[in-house]
């Protein structure tokens, strides 16, 4: 067996004299004490020494990271075919056993093994004293330590420039609303003396060279616009409308201030046009796959929301859909309402091509797309834009598939067609087995119970009469006059009376319908009485009129009681 022991100098080789030793890890570290016990123990084999100091840290940086260089792959081949070698790392014996088909070890044993060569290193290996080995170590760990602080700093521009990409989205978002905010103040101010120009010019920046270029609206006969405005039909309305205008006149310090406006609003067009030139740069060198996919506008928003690239990189193309719209996200949640289908990504020239049909579908696609693209830029190696290019012209073509499809349904559709119902008695005798049973659920049944006859039959049943005749008598109640309100207290007494008589003997049916039959034309008088006592009188007398009416309808009840008691005995 052999073992793999690295120094400051180069790898070395050592091979175990008495492998039994290794069984009894605990009494191993006895046998490096001296280094004549050592020797006995091991011996060296071979030694691979570094040629330069470039050639050991190359070596120790693949060391940490597990890999085997060049170098020590060759050194290996040589020496230890059909050997069994021991190394400190076991990913490192993974990778050697991978490459070179060695068998490597490590356990305890070996560790222990590692530990006592350290310890008797400089015994064991001739011609490497303890005053080389010093400086050598010291030299390694300087490179070693410049090279991990160049990565670092690699890293810190990586981060810097998420930084300045952030800073200046932020920056041009703000200057977008200071322009907009000191453009309109130039509409308002000289439109006290040129209302019509704002209606006239409608672009901002040209306003506000049309502005600084006339002054005083006066002016405007004398001048030529046409290297502000490219329309001449709109030049032309400019000067008649300066000649007839209905503003008021403004002084000359008045319009020193508002032309003083009007230059800053051309150093912020001109200082914002030079910011988008510069984060238009740092996207392209930094992401410029998601450049490719999104824009440098959305992608740079993407990425301040984001935090950094790389913080982006870690995220799903779920969250990316939705980066941008989480108050309506967990607005719809808290409400158990549809959550929404995109937020920074909507405002992509992708999504914005598509119809409104189709938009939640390219916006999945697209944010899938764009997680992708992200990982490439921040953990990737290339500097190109294939993978951002490529992704764009599939979405491109998946959303004409999509316009395609629907263009060829609404243009197949039958809604002009009418409707055709079938039903199961219009089916022929003969035809019922070609039918299938799809066919037959499909097809409507024949309700006769619907139809609806001239001639009804005279043959109701009880509940109809009795309803139809309810019926009948409110609507008699709604028709008679709101005058006679004590006709109607009485008819209804004589109503309950009928029922109540009907209920108690059959045979005593006669004599109450004559009764009722004699109230009723006495009704009918008082109602004549009462239409003429309330043509006399007023609305006051008519409580005294109700009072009587039902006190001489108690004394009728009387009677009847008398002639019905009368008739039983």
């Amino acid at each position: 067996m052999l073992v793999l022991f690295e120094t400051p100098a180069g790898f070395a080789l050592f091979k175990v004299l008495d492998e039994g030793k290794l069984d009894k890890v605990k009494d191993l570290w006895k046998e490096f004490t001296t280094s004549d016990s050592a020797r006995r123990v091991v011996e060296l084999k071979a030694f691979n020494k570094f040629e330069n100091t470039s050639d050991a840290l190359s070596a120790a940086t693949l060391i940490i990271d597990s890999k085997p260089s060049k170098g020590l792959r060759k050194f290996l081949q040589k020496h230890c075919e059909g050997e069994t070698l021991a190394v400190a790392d076991s990913k490192l014996g993974n990778a050697i056993k991978e490459k070179l088909k060695i068998d490597c070890i490590h356990n305890s044993a070996v560790m222990e093994l590692m530990r006592g060569l350290r310890n008797q290193l400089t015994e064991l290996i001739t011609g490497l004293g303890a005053q080389d080995l010093g400086p050598m170590s010291l030299g390694r760990s300087h490179s070693l330590s410049r090279y991990k602080l160049n990565e670092m700093t690699n890293i810190v521009f990586i981060l810097q420039v998420d930084t300045m990409i952030i800073q200046a989205i932020g920056l041009l978002d703000d200057l977008d609303k200071e322009l907009n905010t000191y453009a309109m103040r130039v509409r308002e101010w000289y439109g006290w003396h040129f209302l019509e120009l704002t209606k006239i010019v409608t672009d901002n920046i040209q306003y506000a060279k049309v502005v600084k270029m006339m002054g005083n609206r006066a002016n405007a006969v004398n001048l030529d616009f046409s290297e502000i405005l490219s329309d001449e039909d709109v030049e032309a309305q400019l000067k008649e409308a300066a000649v007839i205008s209905m503003g008021t006149e403004v002084s000359d310090l008045d319009l020193l201030n508002i032309r003083e406006l009007c230059d800053q609003v051309f150093a912020l067009s001109e200082y914002r046009a030079q910011l988008y030139d510069y984060l238009k740069s740092r996207m392209n060198t930094i992401a410029p796959n998601l450049t490719a996919l999104v824009g440098e506008l959305v992608g740079a928003r993407l990425i301040a929301h984001g935090g950094s690239l790389l913080n982006l990189a870690k995220q799903p193309g779920s969250t990316i859909q939705i980066l941008g719209a989480e108050k309506a996200l967990f607005r719809a949640l808290k409400t158990k309402h549809s959550t929404p289908k995109y937020g920074l990504i909507y405002h992509a020239s992708l999504i914005a091509k598509a119809s409104q049909k189709h938009k939640g579908k390219i916006s999945r696609s697209l944010a899938a797309k764009t997680a992708l693209a992200i990982r490439y830029d921040a953990l990737g190696d290339g500097e190109d834009n294939s993978i951002g290019t490529e992704s764009r012209l599939k979405l491109e073509t998946r959303l004409q598939v999509l316009e395609k499809t629907e263009f060829g349904k609404s243009a197949g559709s039958a809604k002009g067609k009418p409707k055709i119902e079938a039903y199961e008695k219009d089916r022929k005798k003969g035809a019922g087995a070609l039918i299938t049973p799809a066919k037959i659920s499909s097809v409507m049944v024949y309700n006769p119970a619907a139809d609806v006859f001239l001639g009804k039959s005279t043959e109701e049943t009880p509940k109809k009469s009795e309803l139809a005749s309810k019926k009948r008598k409110h609507q008699d109640a709604e028709s008679a006059p709101p005058t006679e309100p004590a006709a109607e207290a009485i008819q209804e007494d004589g109503d309950q009376e009928r029922k109540k008589k009907k209920k108690k003997s059959k045979e005593t049916e006669e004599t109450p319908a004559a009764d009722a039959d004699g109230e009723k034309k006495k009704k009918k008088k008082s109602k004549g009485k009462g239409k003429k006592k309330k043509k006399k009188k007023k609305s006051d007398a008519d409580g005294e009129d109700v009072a009587m009416q039902t006190e001489e309808s108690g004394k009728k009840d009387k009677k009847k009681k008398k002639k019905k008691h009368a008739d039983d005995e």
